[in-house]
């Protein structure tokens, strides 16, 4: 096999206590380390079962503006749908390497879509402990099924049904985030991209590791994404950098994660932020998340919406392509 899987080094490695050292991590980068352990305030949660409109959209903008994430509860899609979207991804991860293999992402090929282990470029030649498949579900125009897992049969089923659920939960949440900066309900969401955003699919596998204080499952990054909508499973890893510190995020069953990515940081001019997070790992136990990123298509040009920009508050961002702007964060150039 070209690409050595984290999940095959698994296989070979967990009956000793060590890792290769290309995913032990500087130790200002060791979740050990660097973990703050004490009293923490947790990360807001939000009801969107509220009567009170008005308060979820506070709460909300909060949230976004103090924080950059927040967790979602009564969010309107069926728990069992969720639970089988779970079940899908990880019956695929459990199959054969080589019947994964079929739907690795094609040898440099331009999108970043497929099943792979390596995403955008560490400076110190550092790996995450970690396995993904990406693949688009919305809209139908950018979807490529030879990325979509034929195995199990109810993938494909299970994936379209979840497209059209989070959608309705995505539609609000672009609404209350434009109507929390003092905007129109309609204009950020047009400001990402429309009904042109392209929805990103991307589970993380994350398999269990002997040395989880010395790696990450994922480095220290923003989303470049507009927002993220992701589903985790019950095992905790995904870490929030507030404060000056590195904090865990409570896991609450059923809830969805929203993350403000790097695009509606810069819509907004900064109002918002894009959240700084990382994921660790479990010694006994398999991680994984189910991420949706809302992105901007490959040629829409995002920057700082015009309502928010007088000579008090200038642009603080360069309006920019969307595939421009990822180019130069997967390859760590400057913006």
């Amino acid at each position: 096999m070209e690409v050595e899987r984290v999940q095959a080094i698994v296989s070979s490695s967990l009956t000793k206590d060590n890792i290769p050292i290309e995913f032990i991590r500087p130790e200002d980068e060791q979740p050990a380390i660097t973990t703050f352990h004490g009293p923490i305030p947790d990360i807001p949660v939000i009801d969107f079962s509220d009567p009170d409109q008005g308060n979820v959209i506070r709460l909300m903008a909060d949230a976004s503006r103090n924080w950059g994430i927040f967790q979602v509860v009564n969010h309107g899609i069926p728990i069992d749908l969720i639970q089988r979207l779970q079940l899908v991804g990880k019956e695929f991860f459990d199959l054969p390497q080589e019947e994964k293999e079929v739907y690795a992402k094609p040898h440099g090929a331009p999108s970043i879509e497929g099943y792979g282990s390596k995403l955008g470029r560490d400076v110190n030649g550092k790996k995450n402990w970690a396995d993904h498949l990406f693949h688009r579900i919305w809209p139908p125009t950018c979807i490529n099924y030879q990325f979509w897992p034929q195995n199990p049969p109810s993938y494909r089923e299970v994936n379209e049904e979840y497209a059209q659920e989070v959608r309705k939960v995505v539609d609000k949440l672009f609404k209350w985030l434009s109507v929390g900066l003092g905007l129109e309900p309609d204009v950020l969401k047009q400001g990402a991209g429309g009904e042109e955003i392209e929805y990103l699919m991307k589970i993380n596998y994350y398999p269990p590791c002997p040395r989880p204080d010395l790696t990450l499952g994922v480095a220290s990054h923003t989303d470049l994404s507009a927002m993220t909508v992701l589903v985790p499973n019950e095992v905790p890893g995904l870490q929030v950098f507030k404060d000056g510190l590195w904090i865990d995020a409570k896991y609450i069953p059923g809830a969805l994660i929203i993350h403000i990515g790097d695009q509606i940081e810069i819509l907004s001019n900064g109002k918002y932020k894009a959240v700084q997070h990382r994921t660790t790992v479990d010694k006994e136990k398999t991680r994984m998340s189910w991420p949706i990123f809302l992105e901007p298509p490959a040629e829409f040009v995002v920057g700082p919406l015009a309502q928010l920009v007088d000579p008090q508050e200038p642009p603080k961002y360069k309006p920019k392509k969307f595939k421009d702007y990822s180019y130069c964060k997967l390859n760590k150039l400057p913006q």
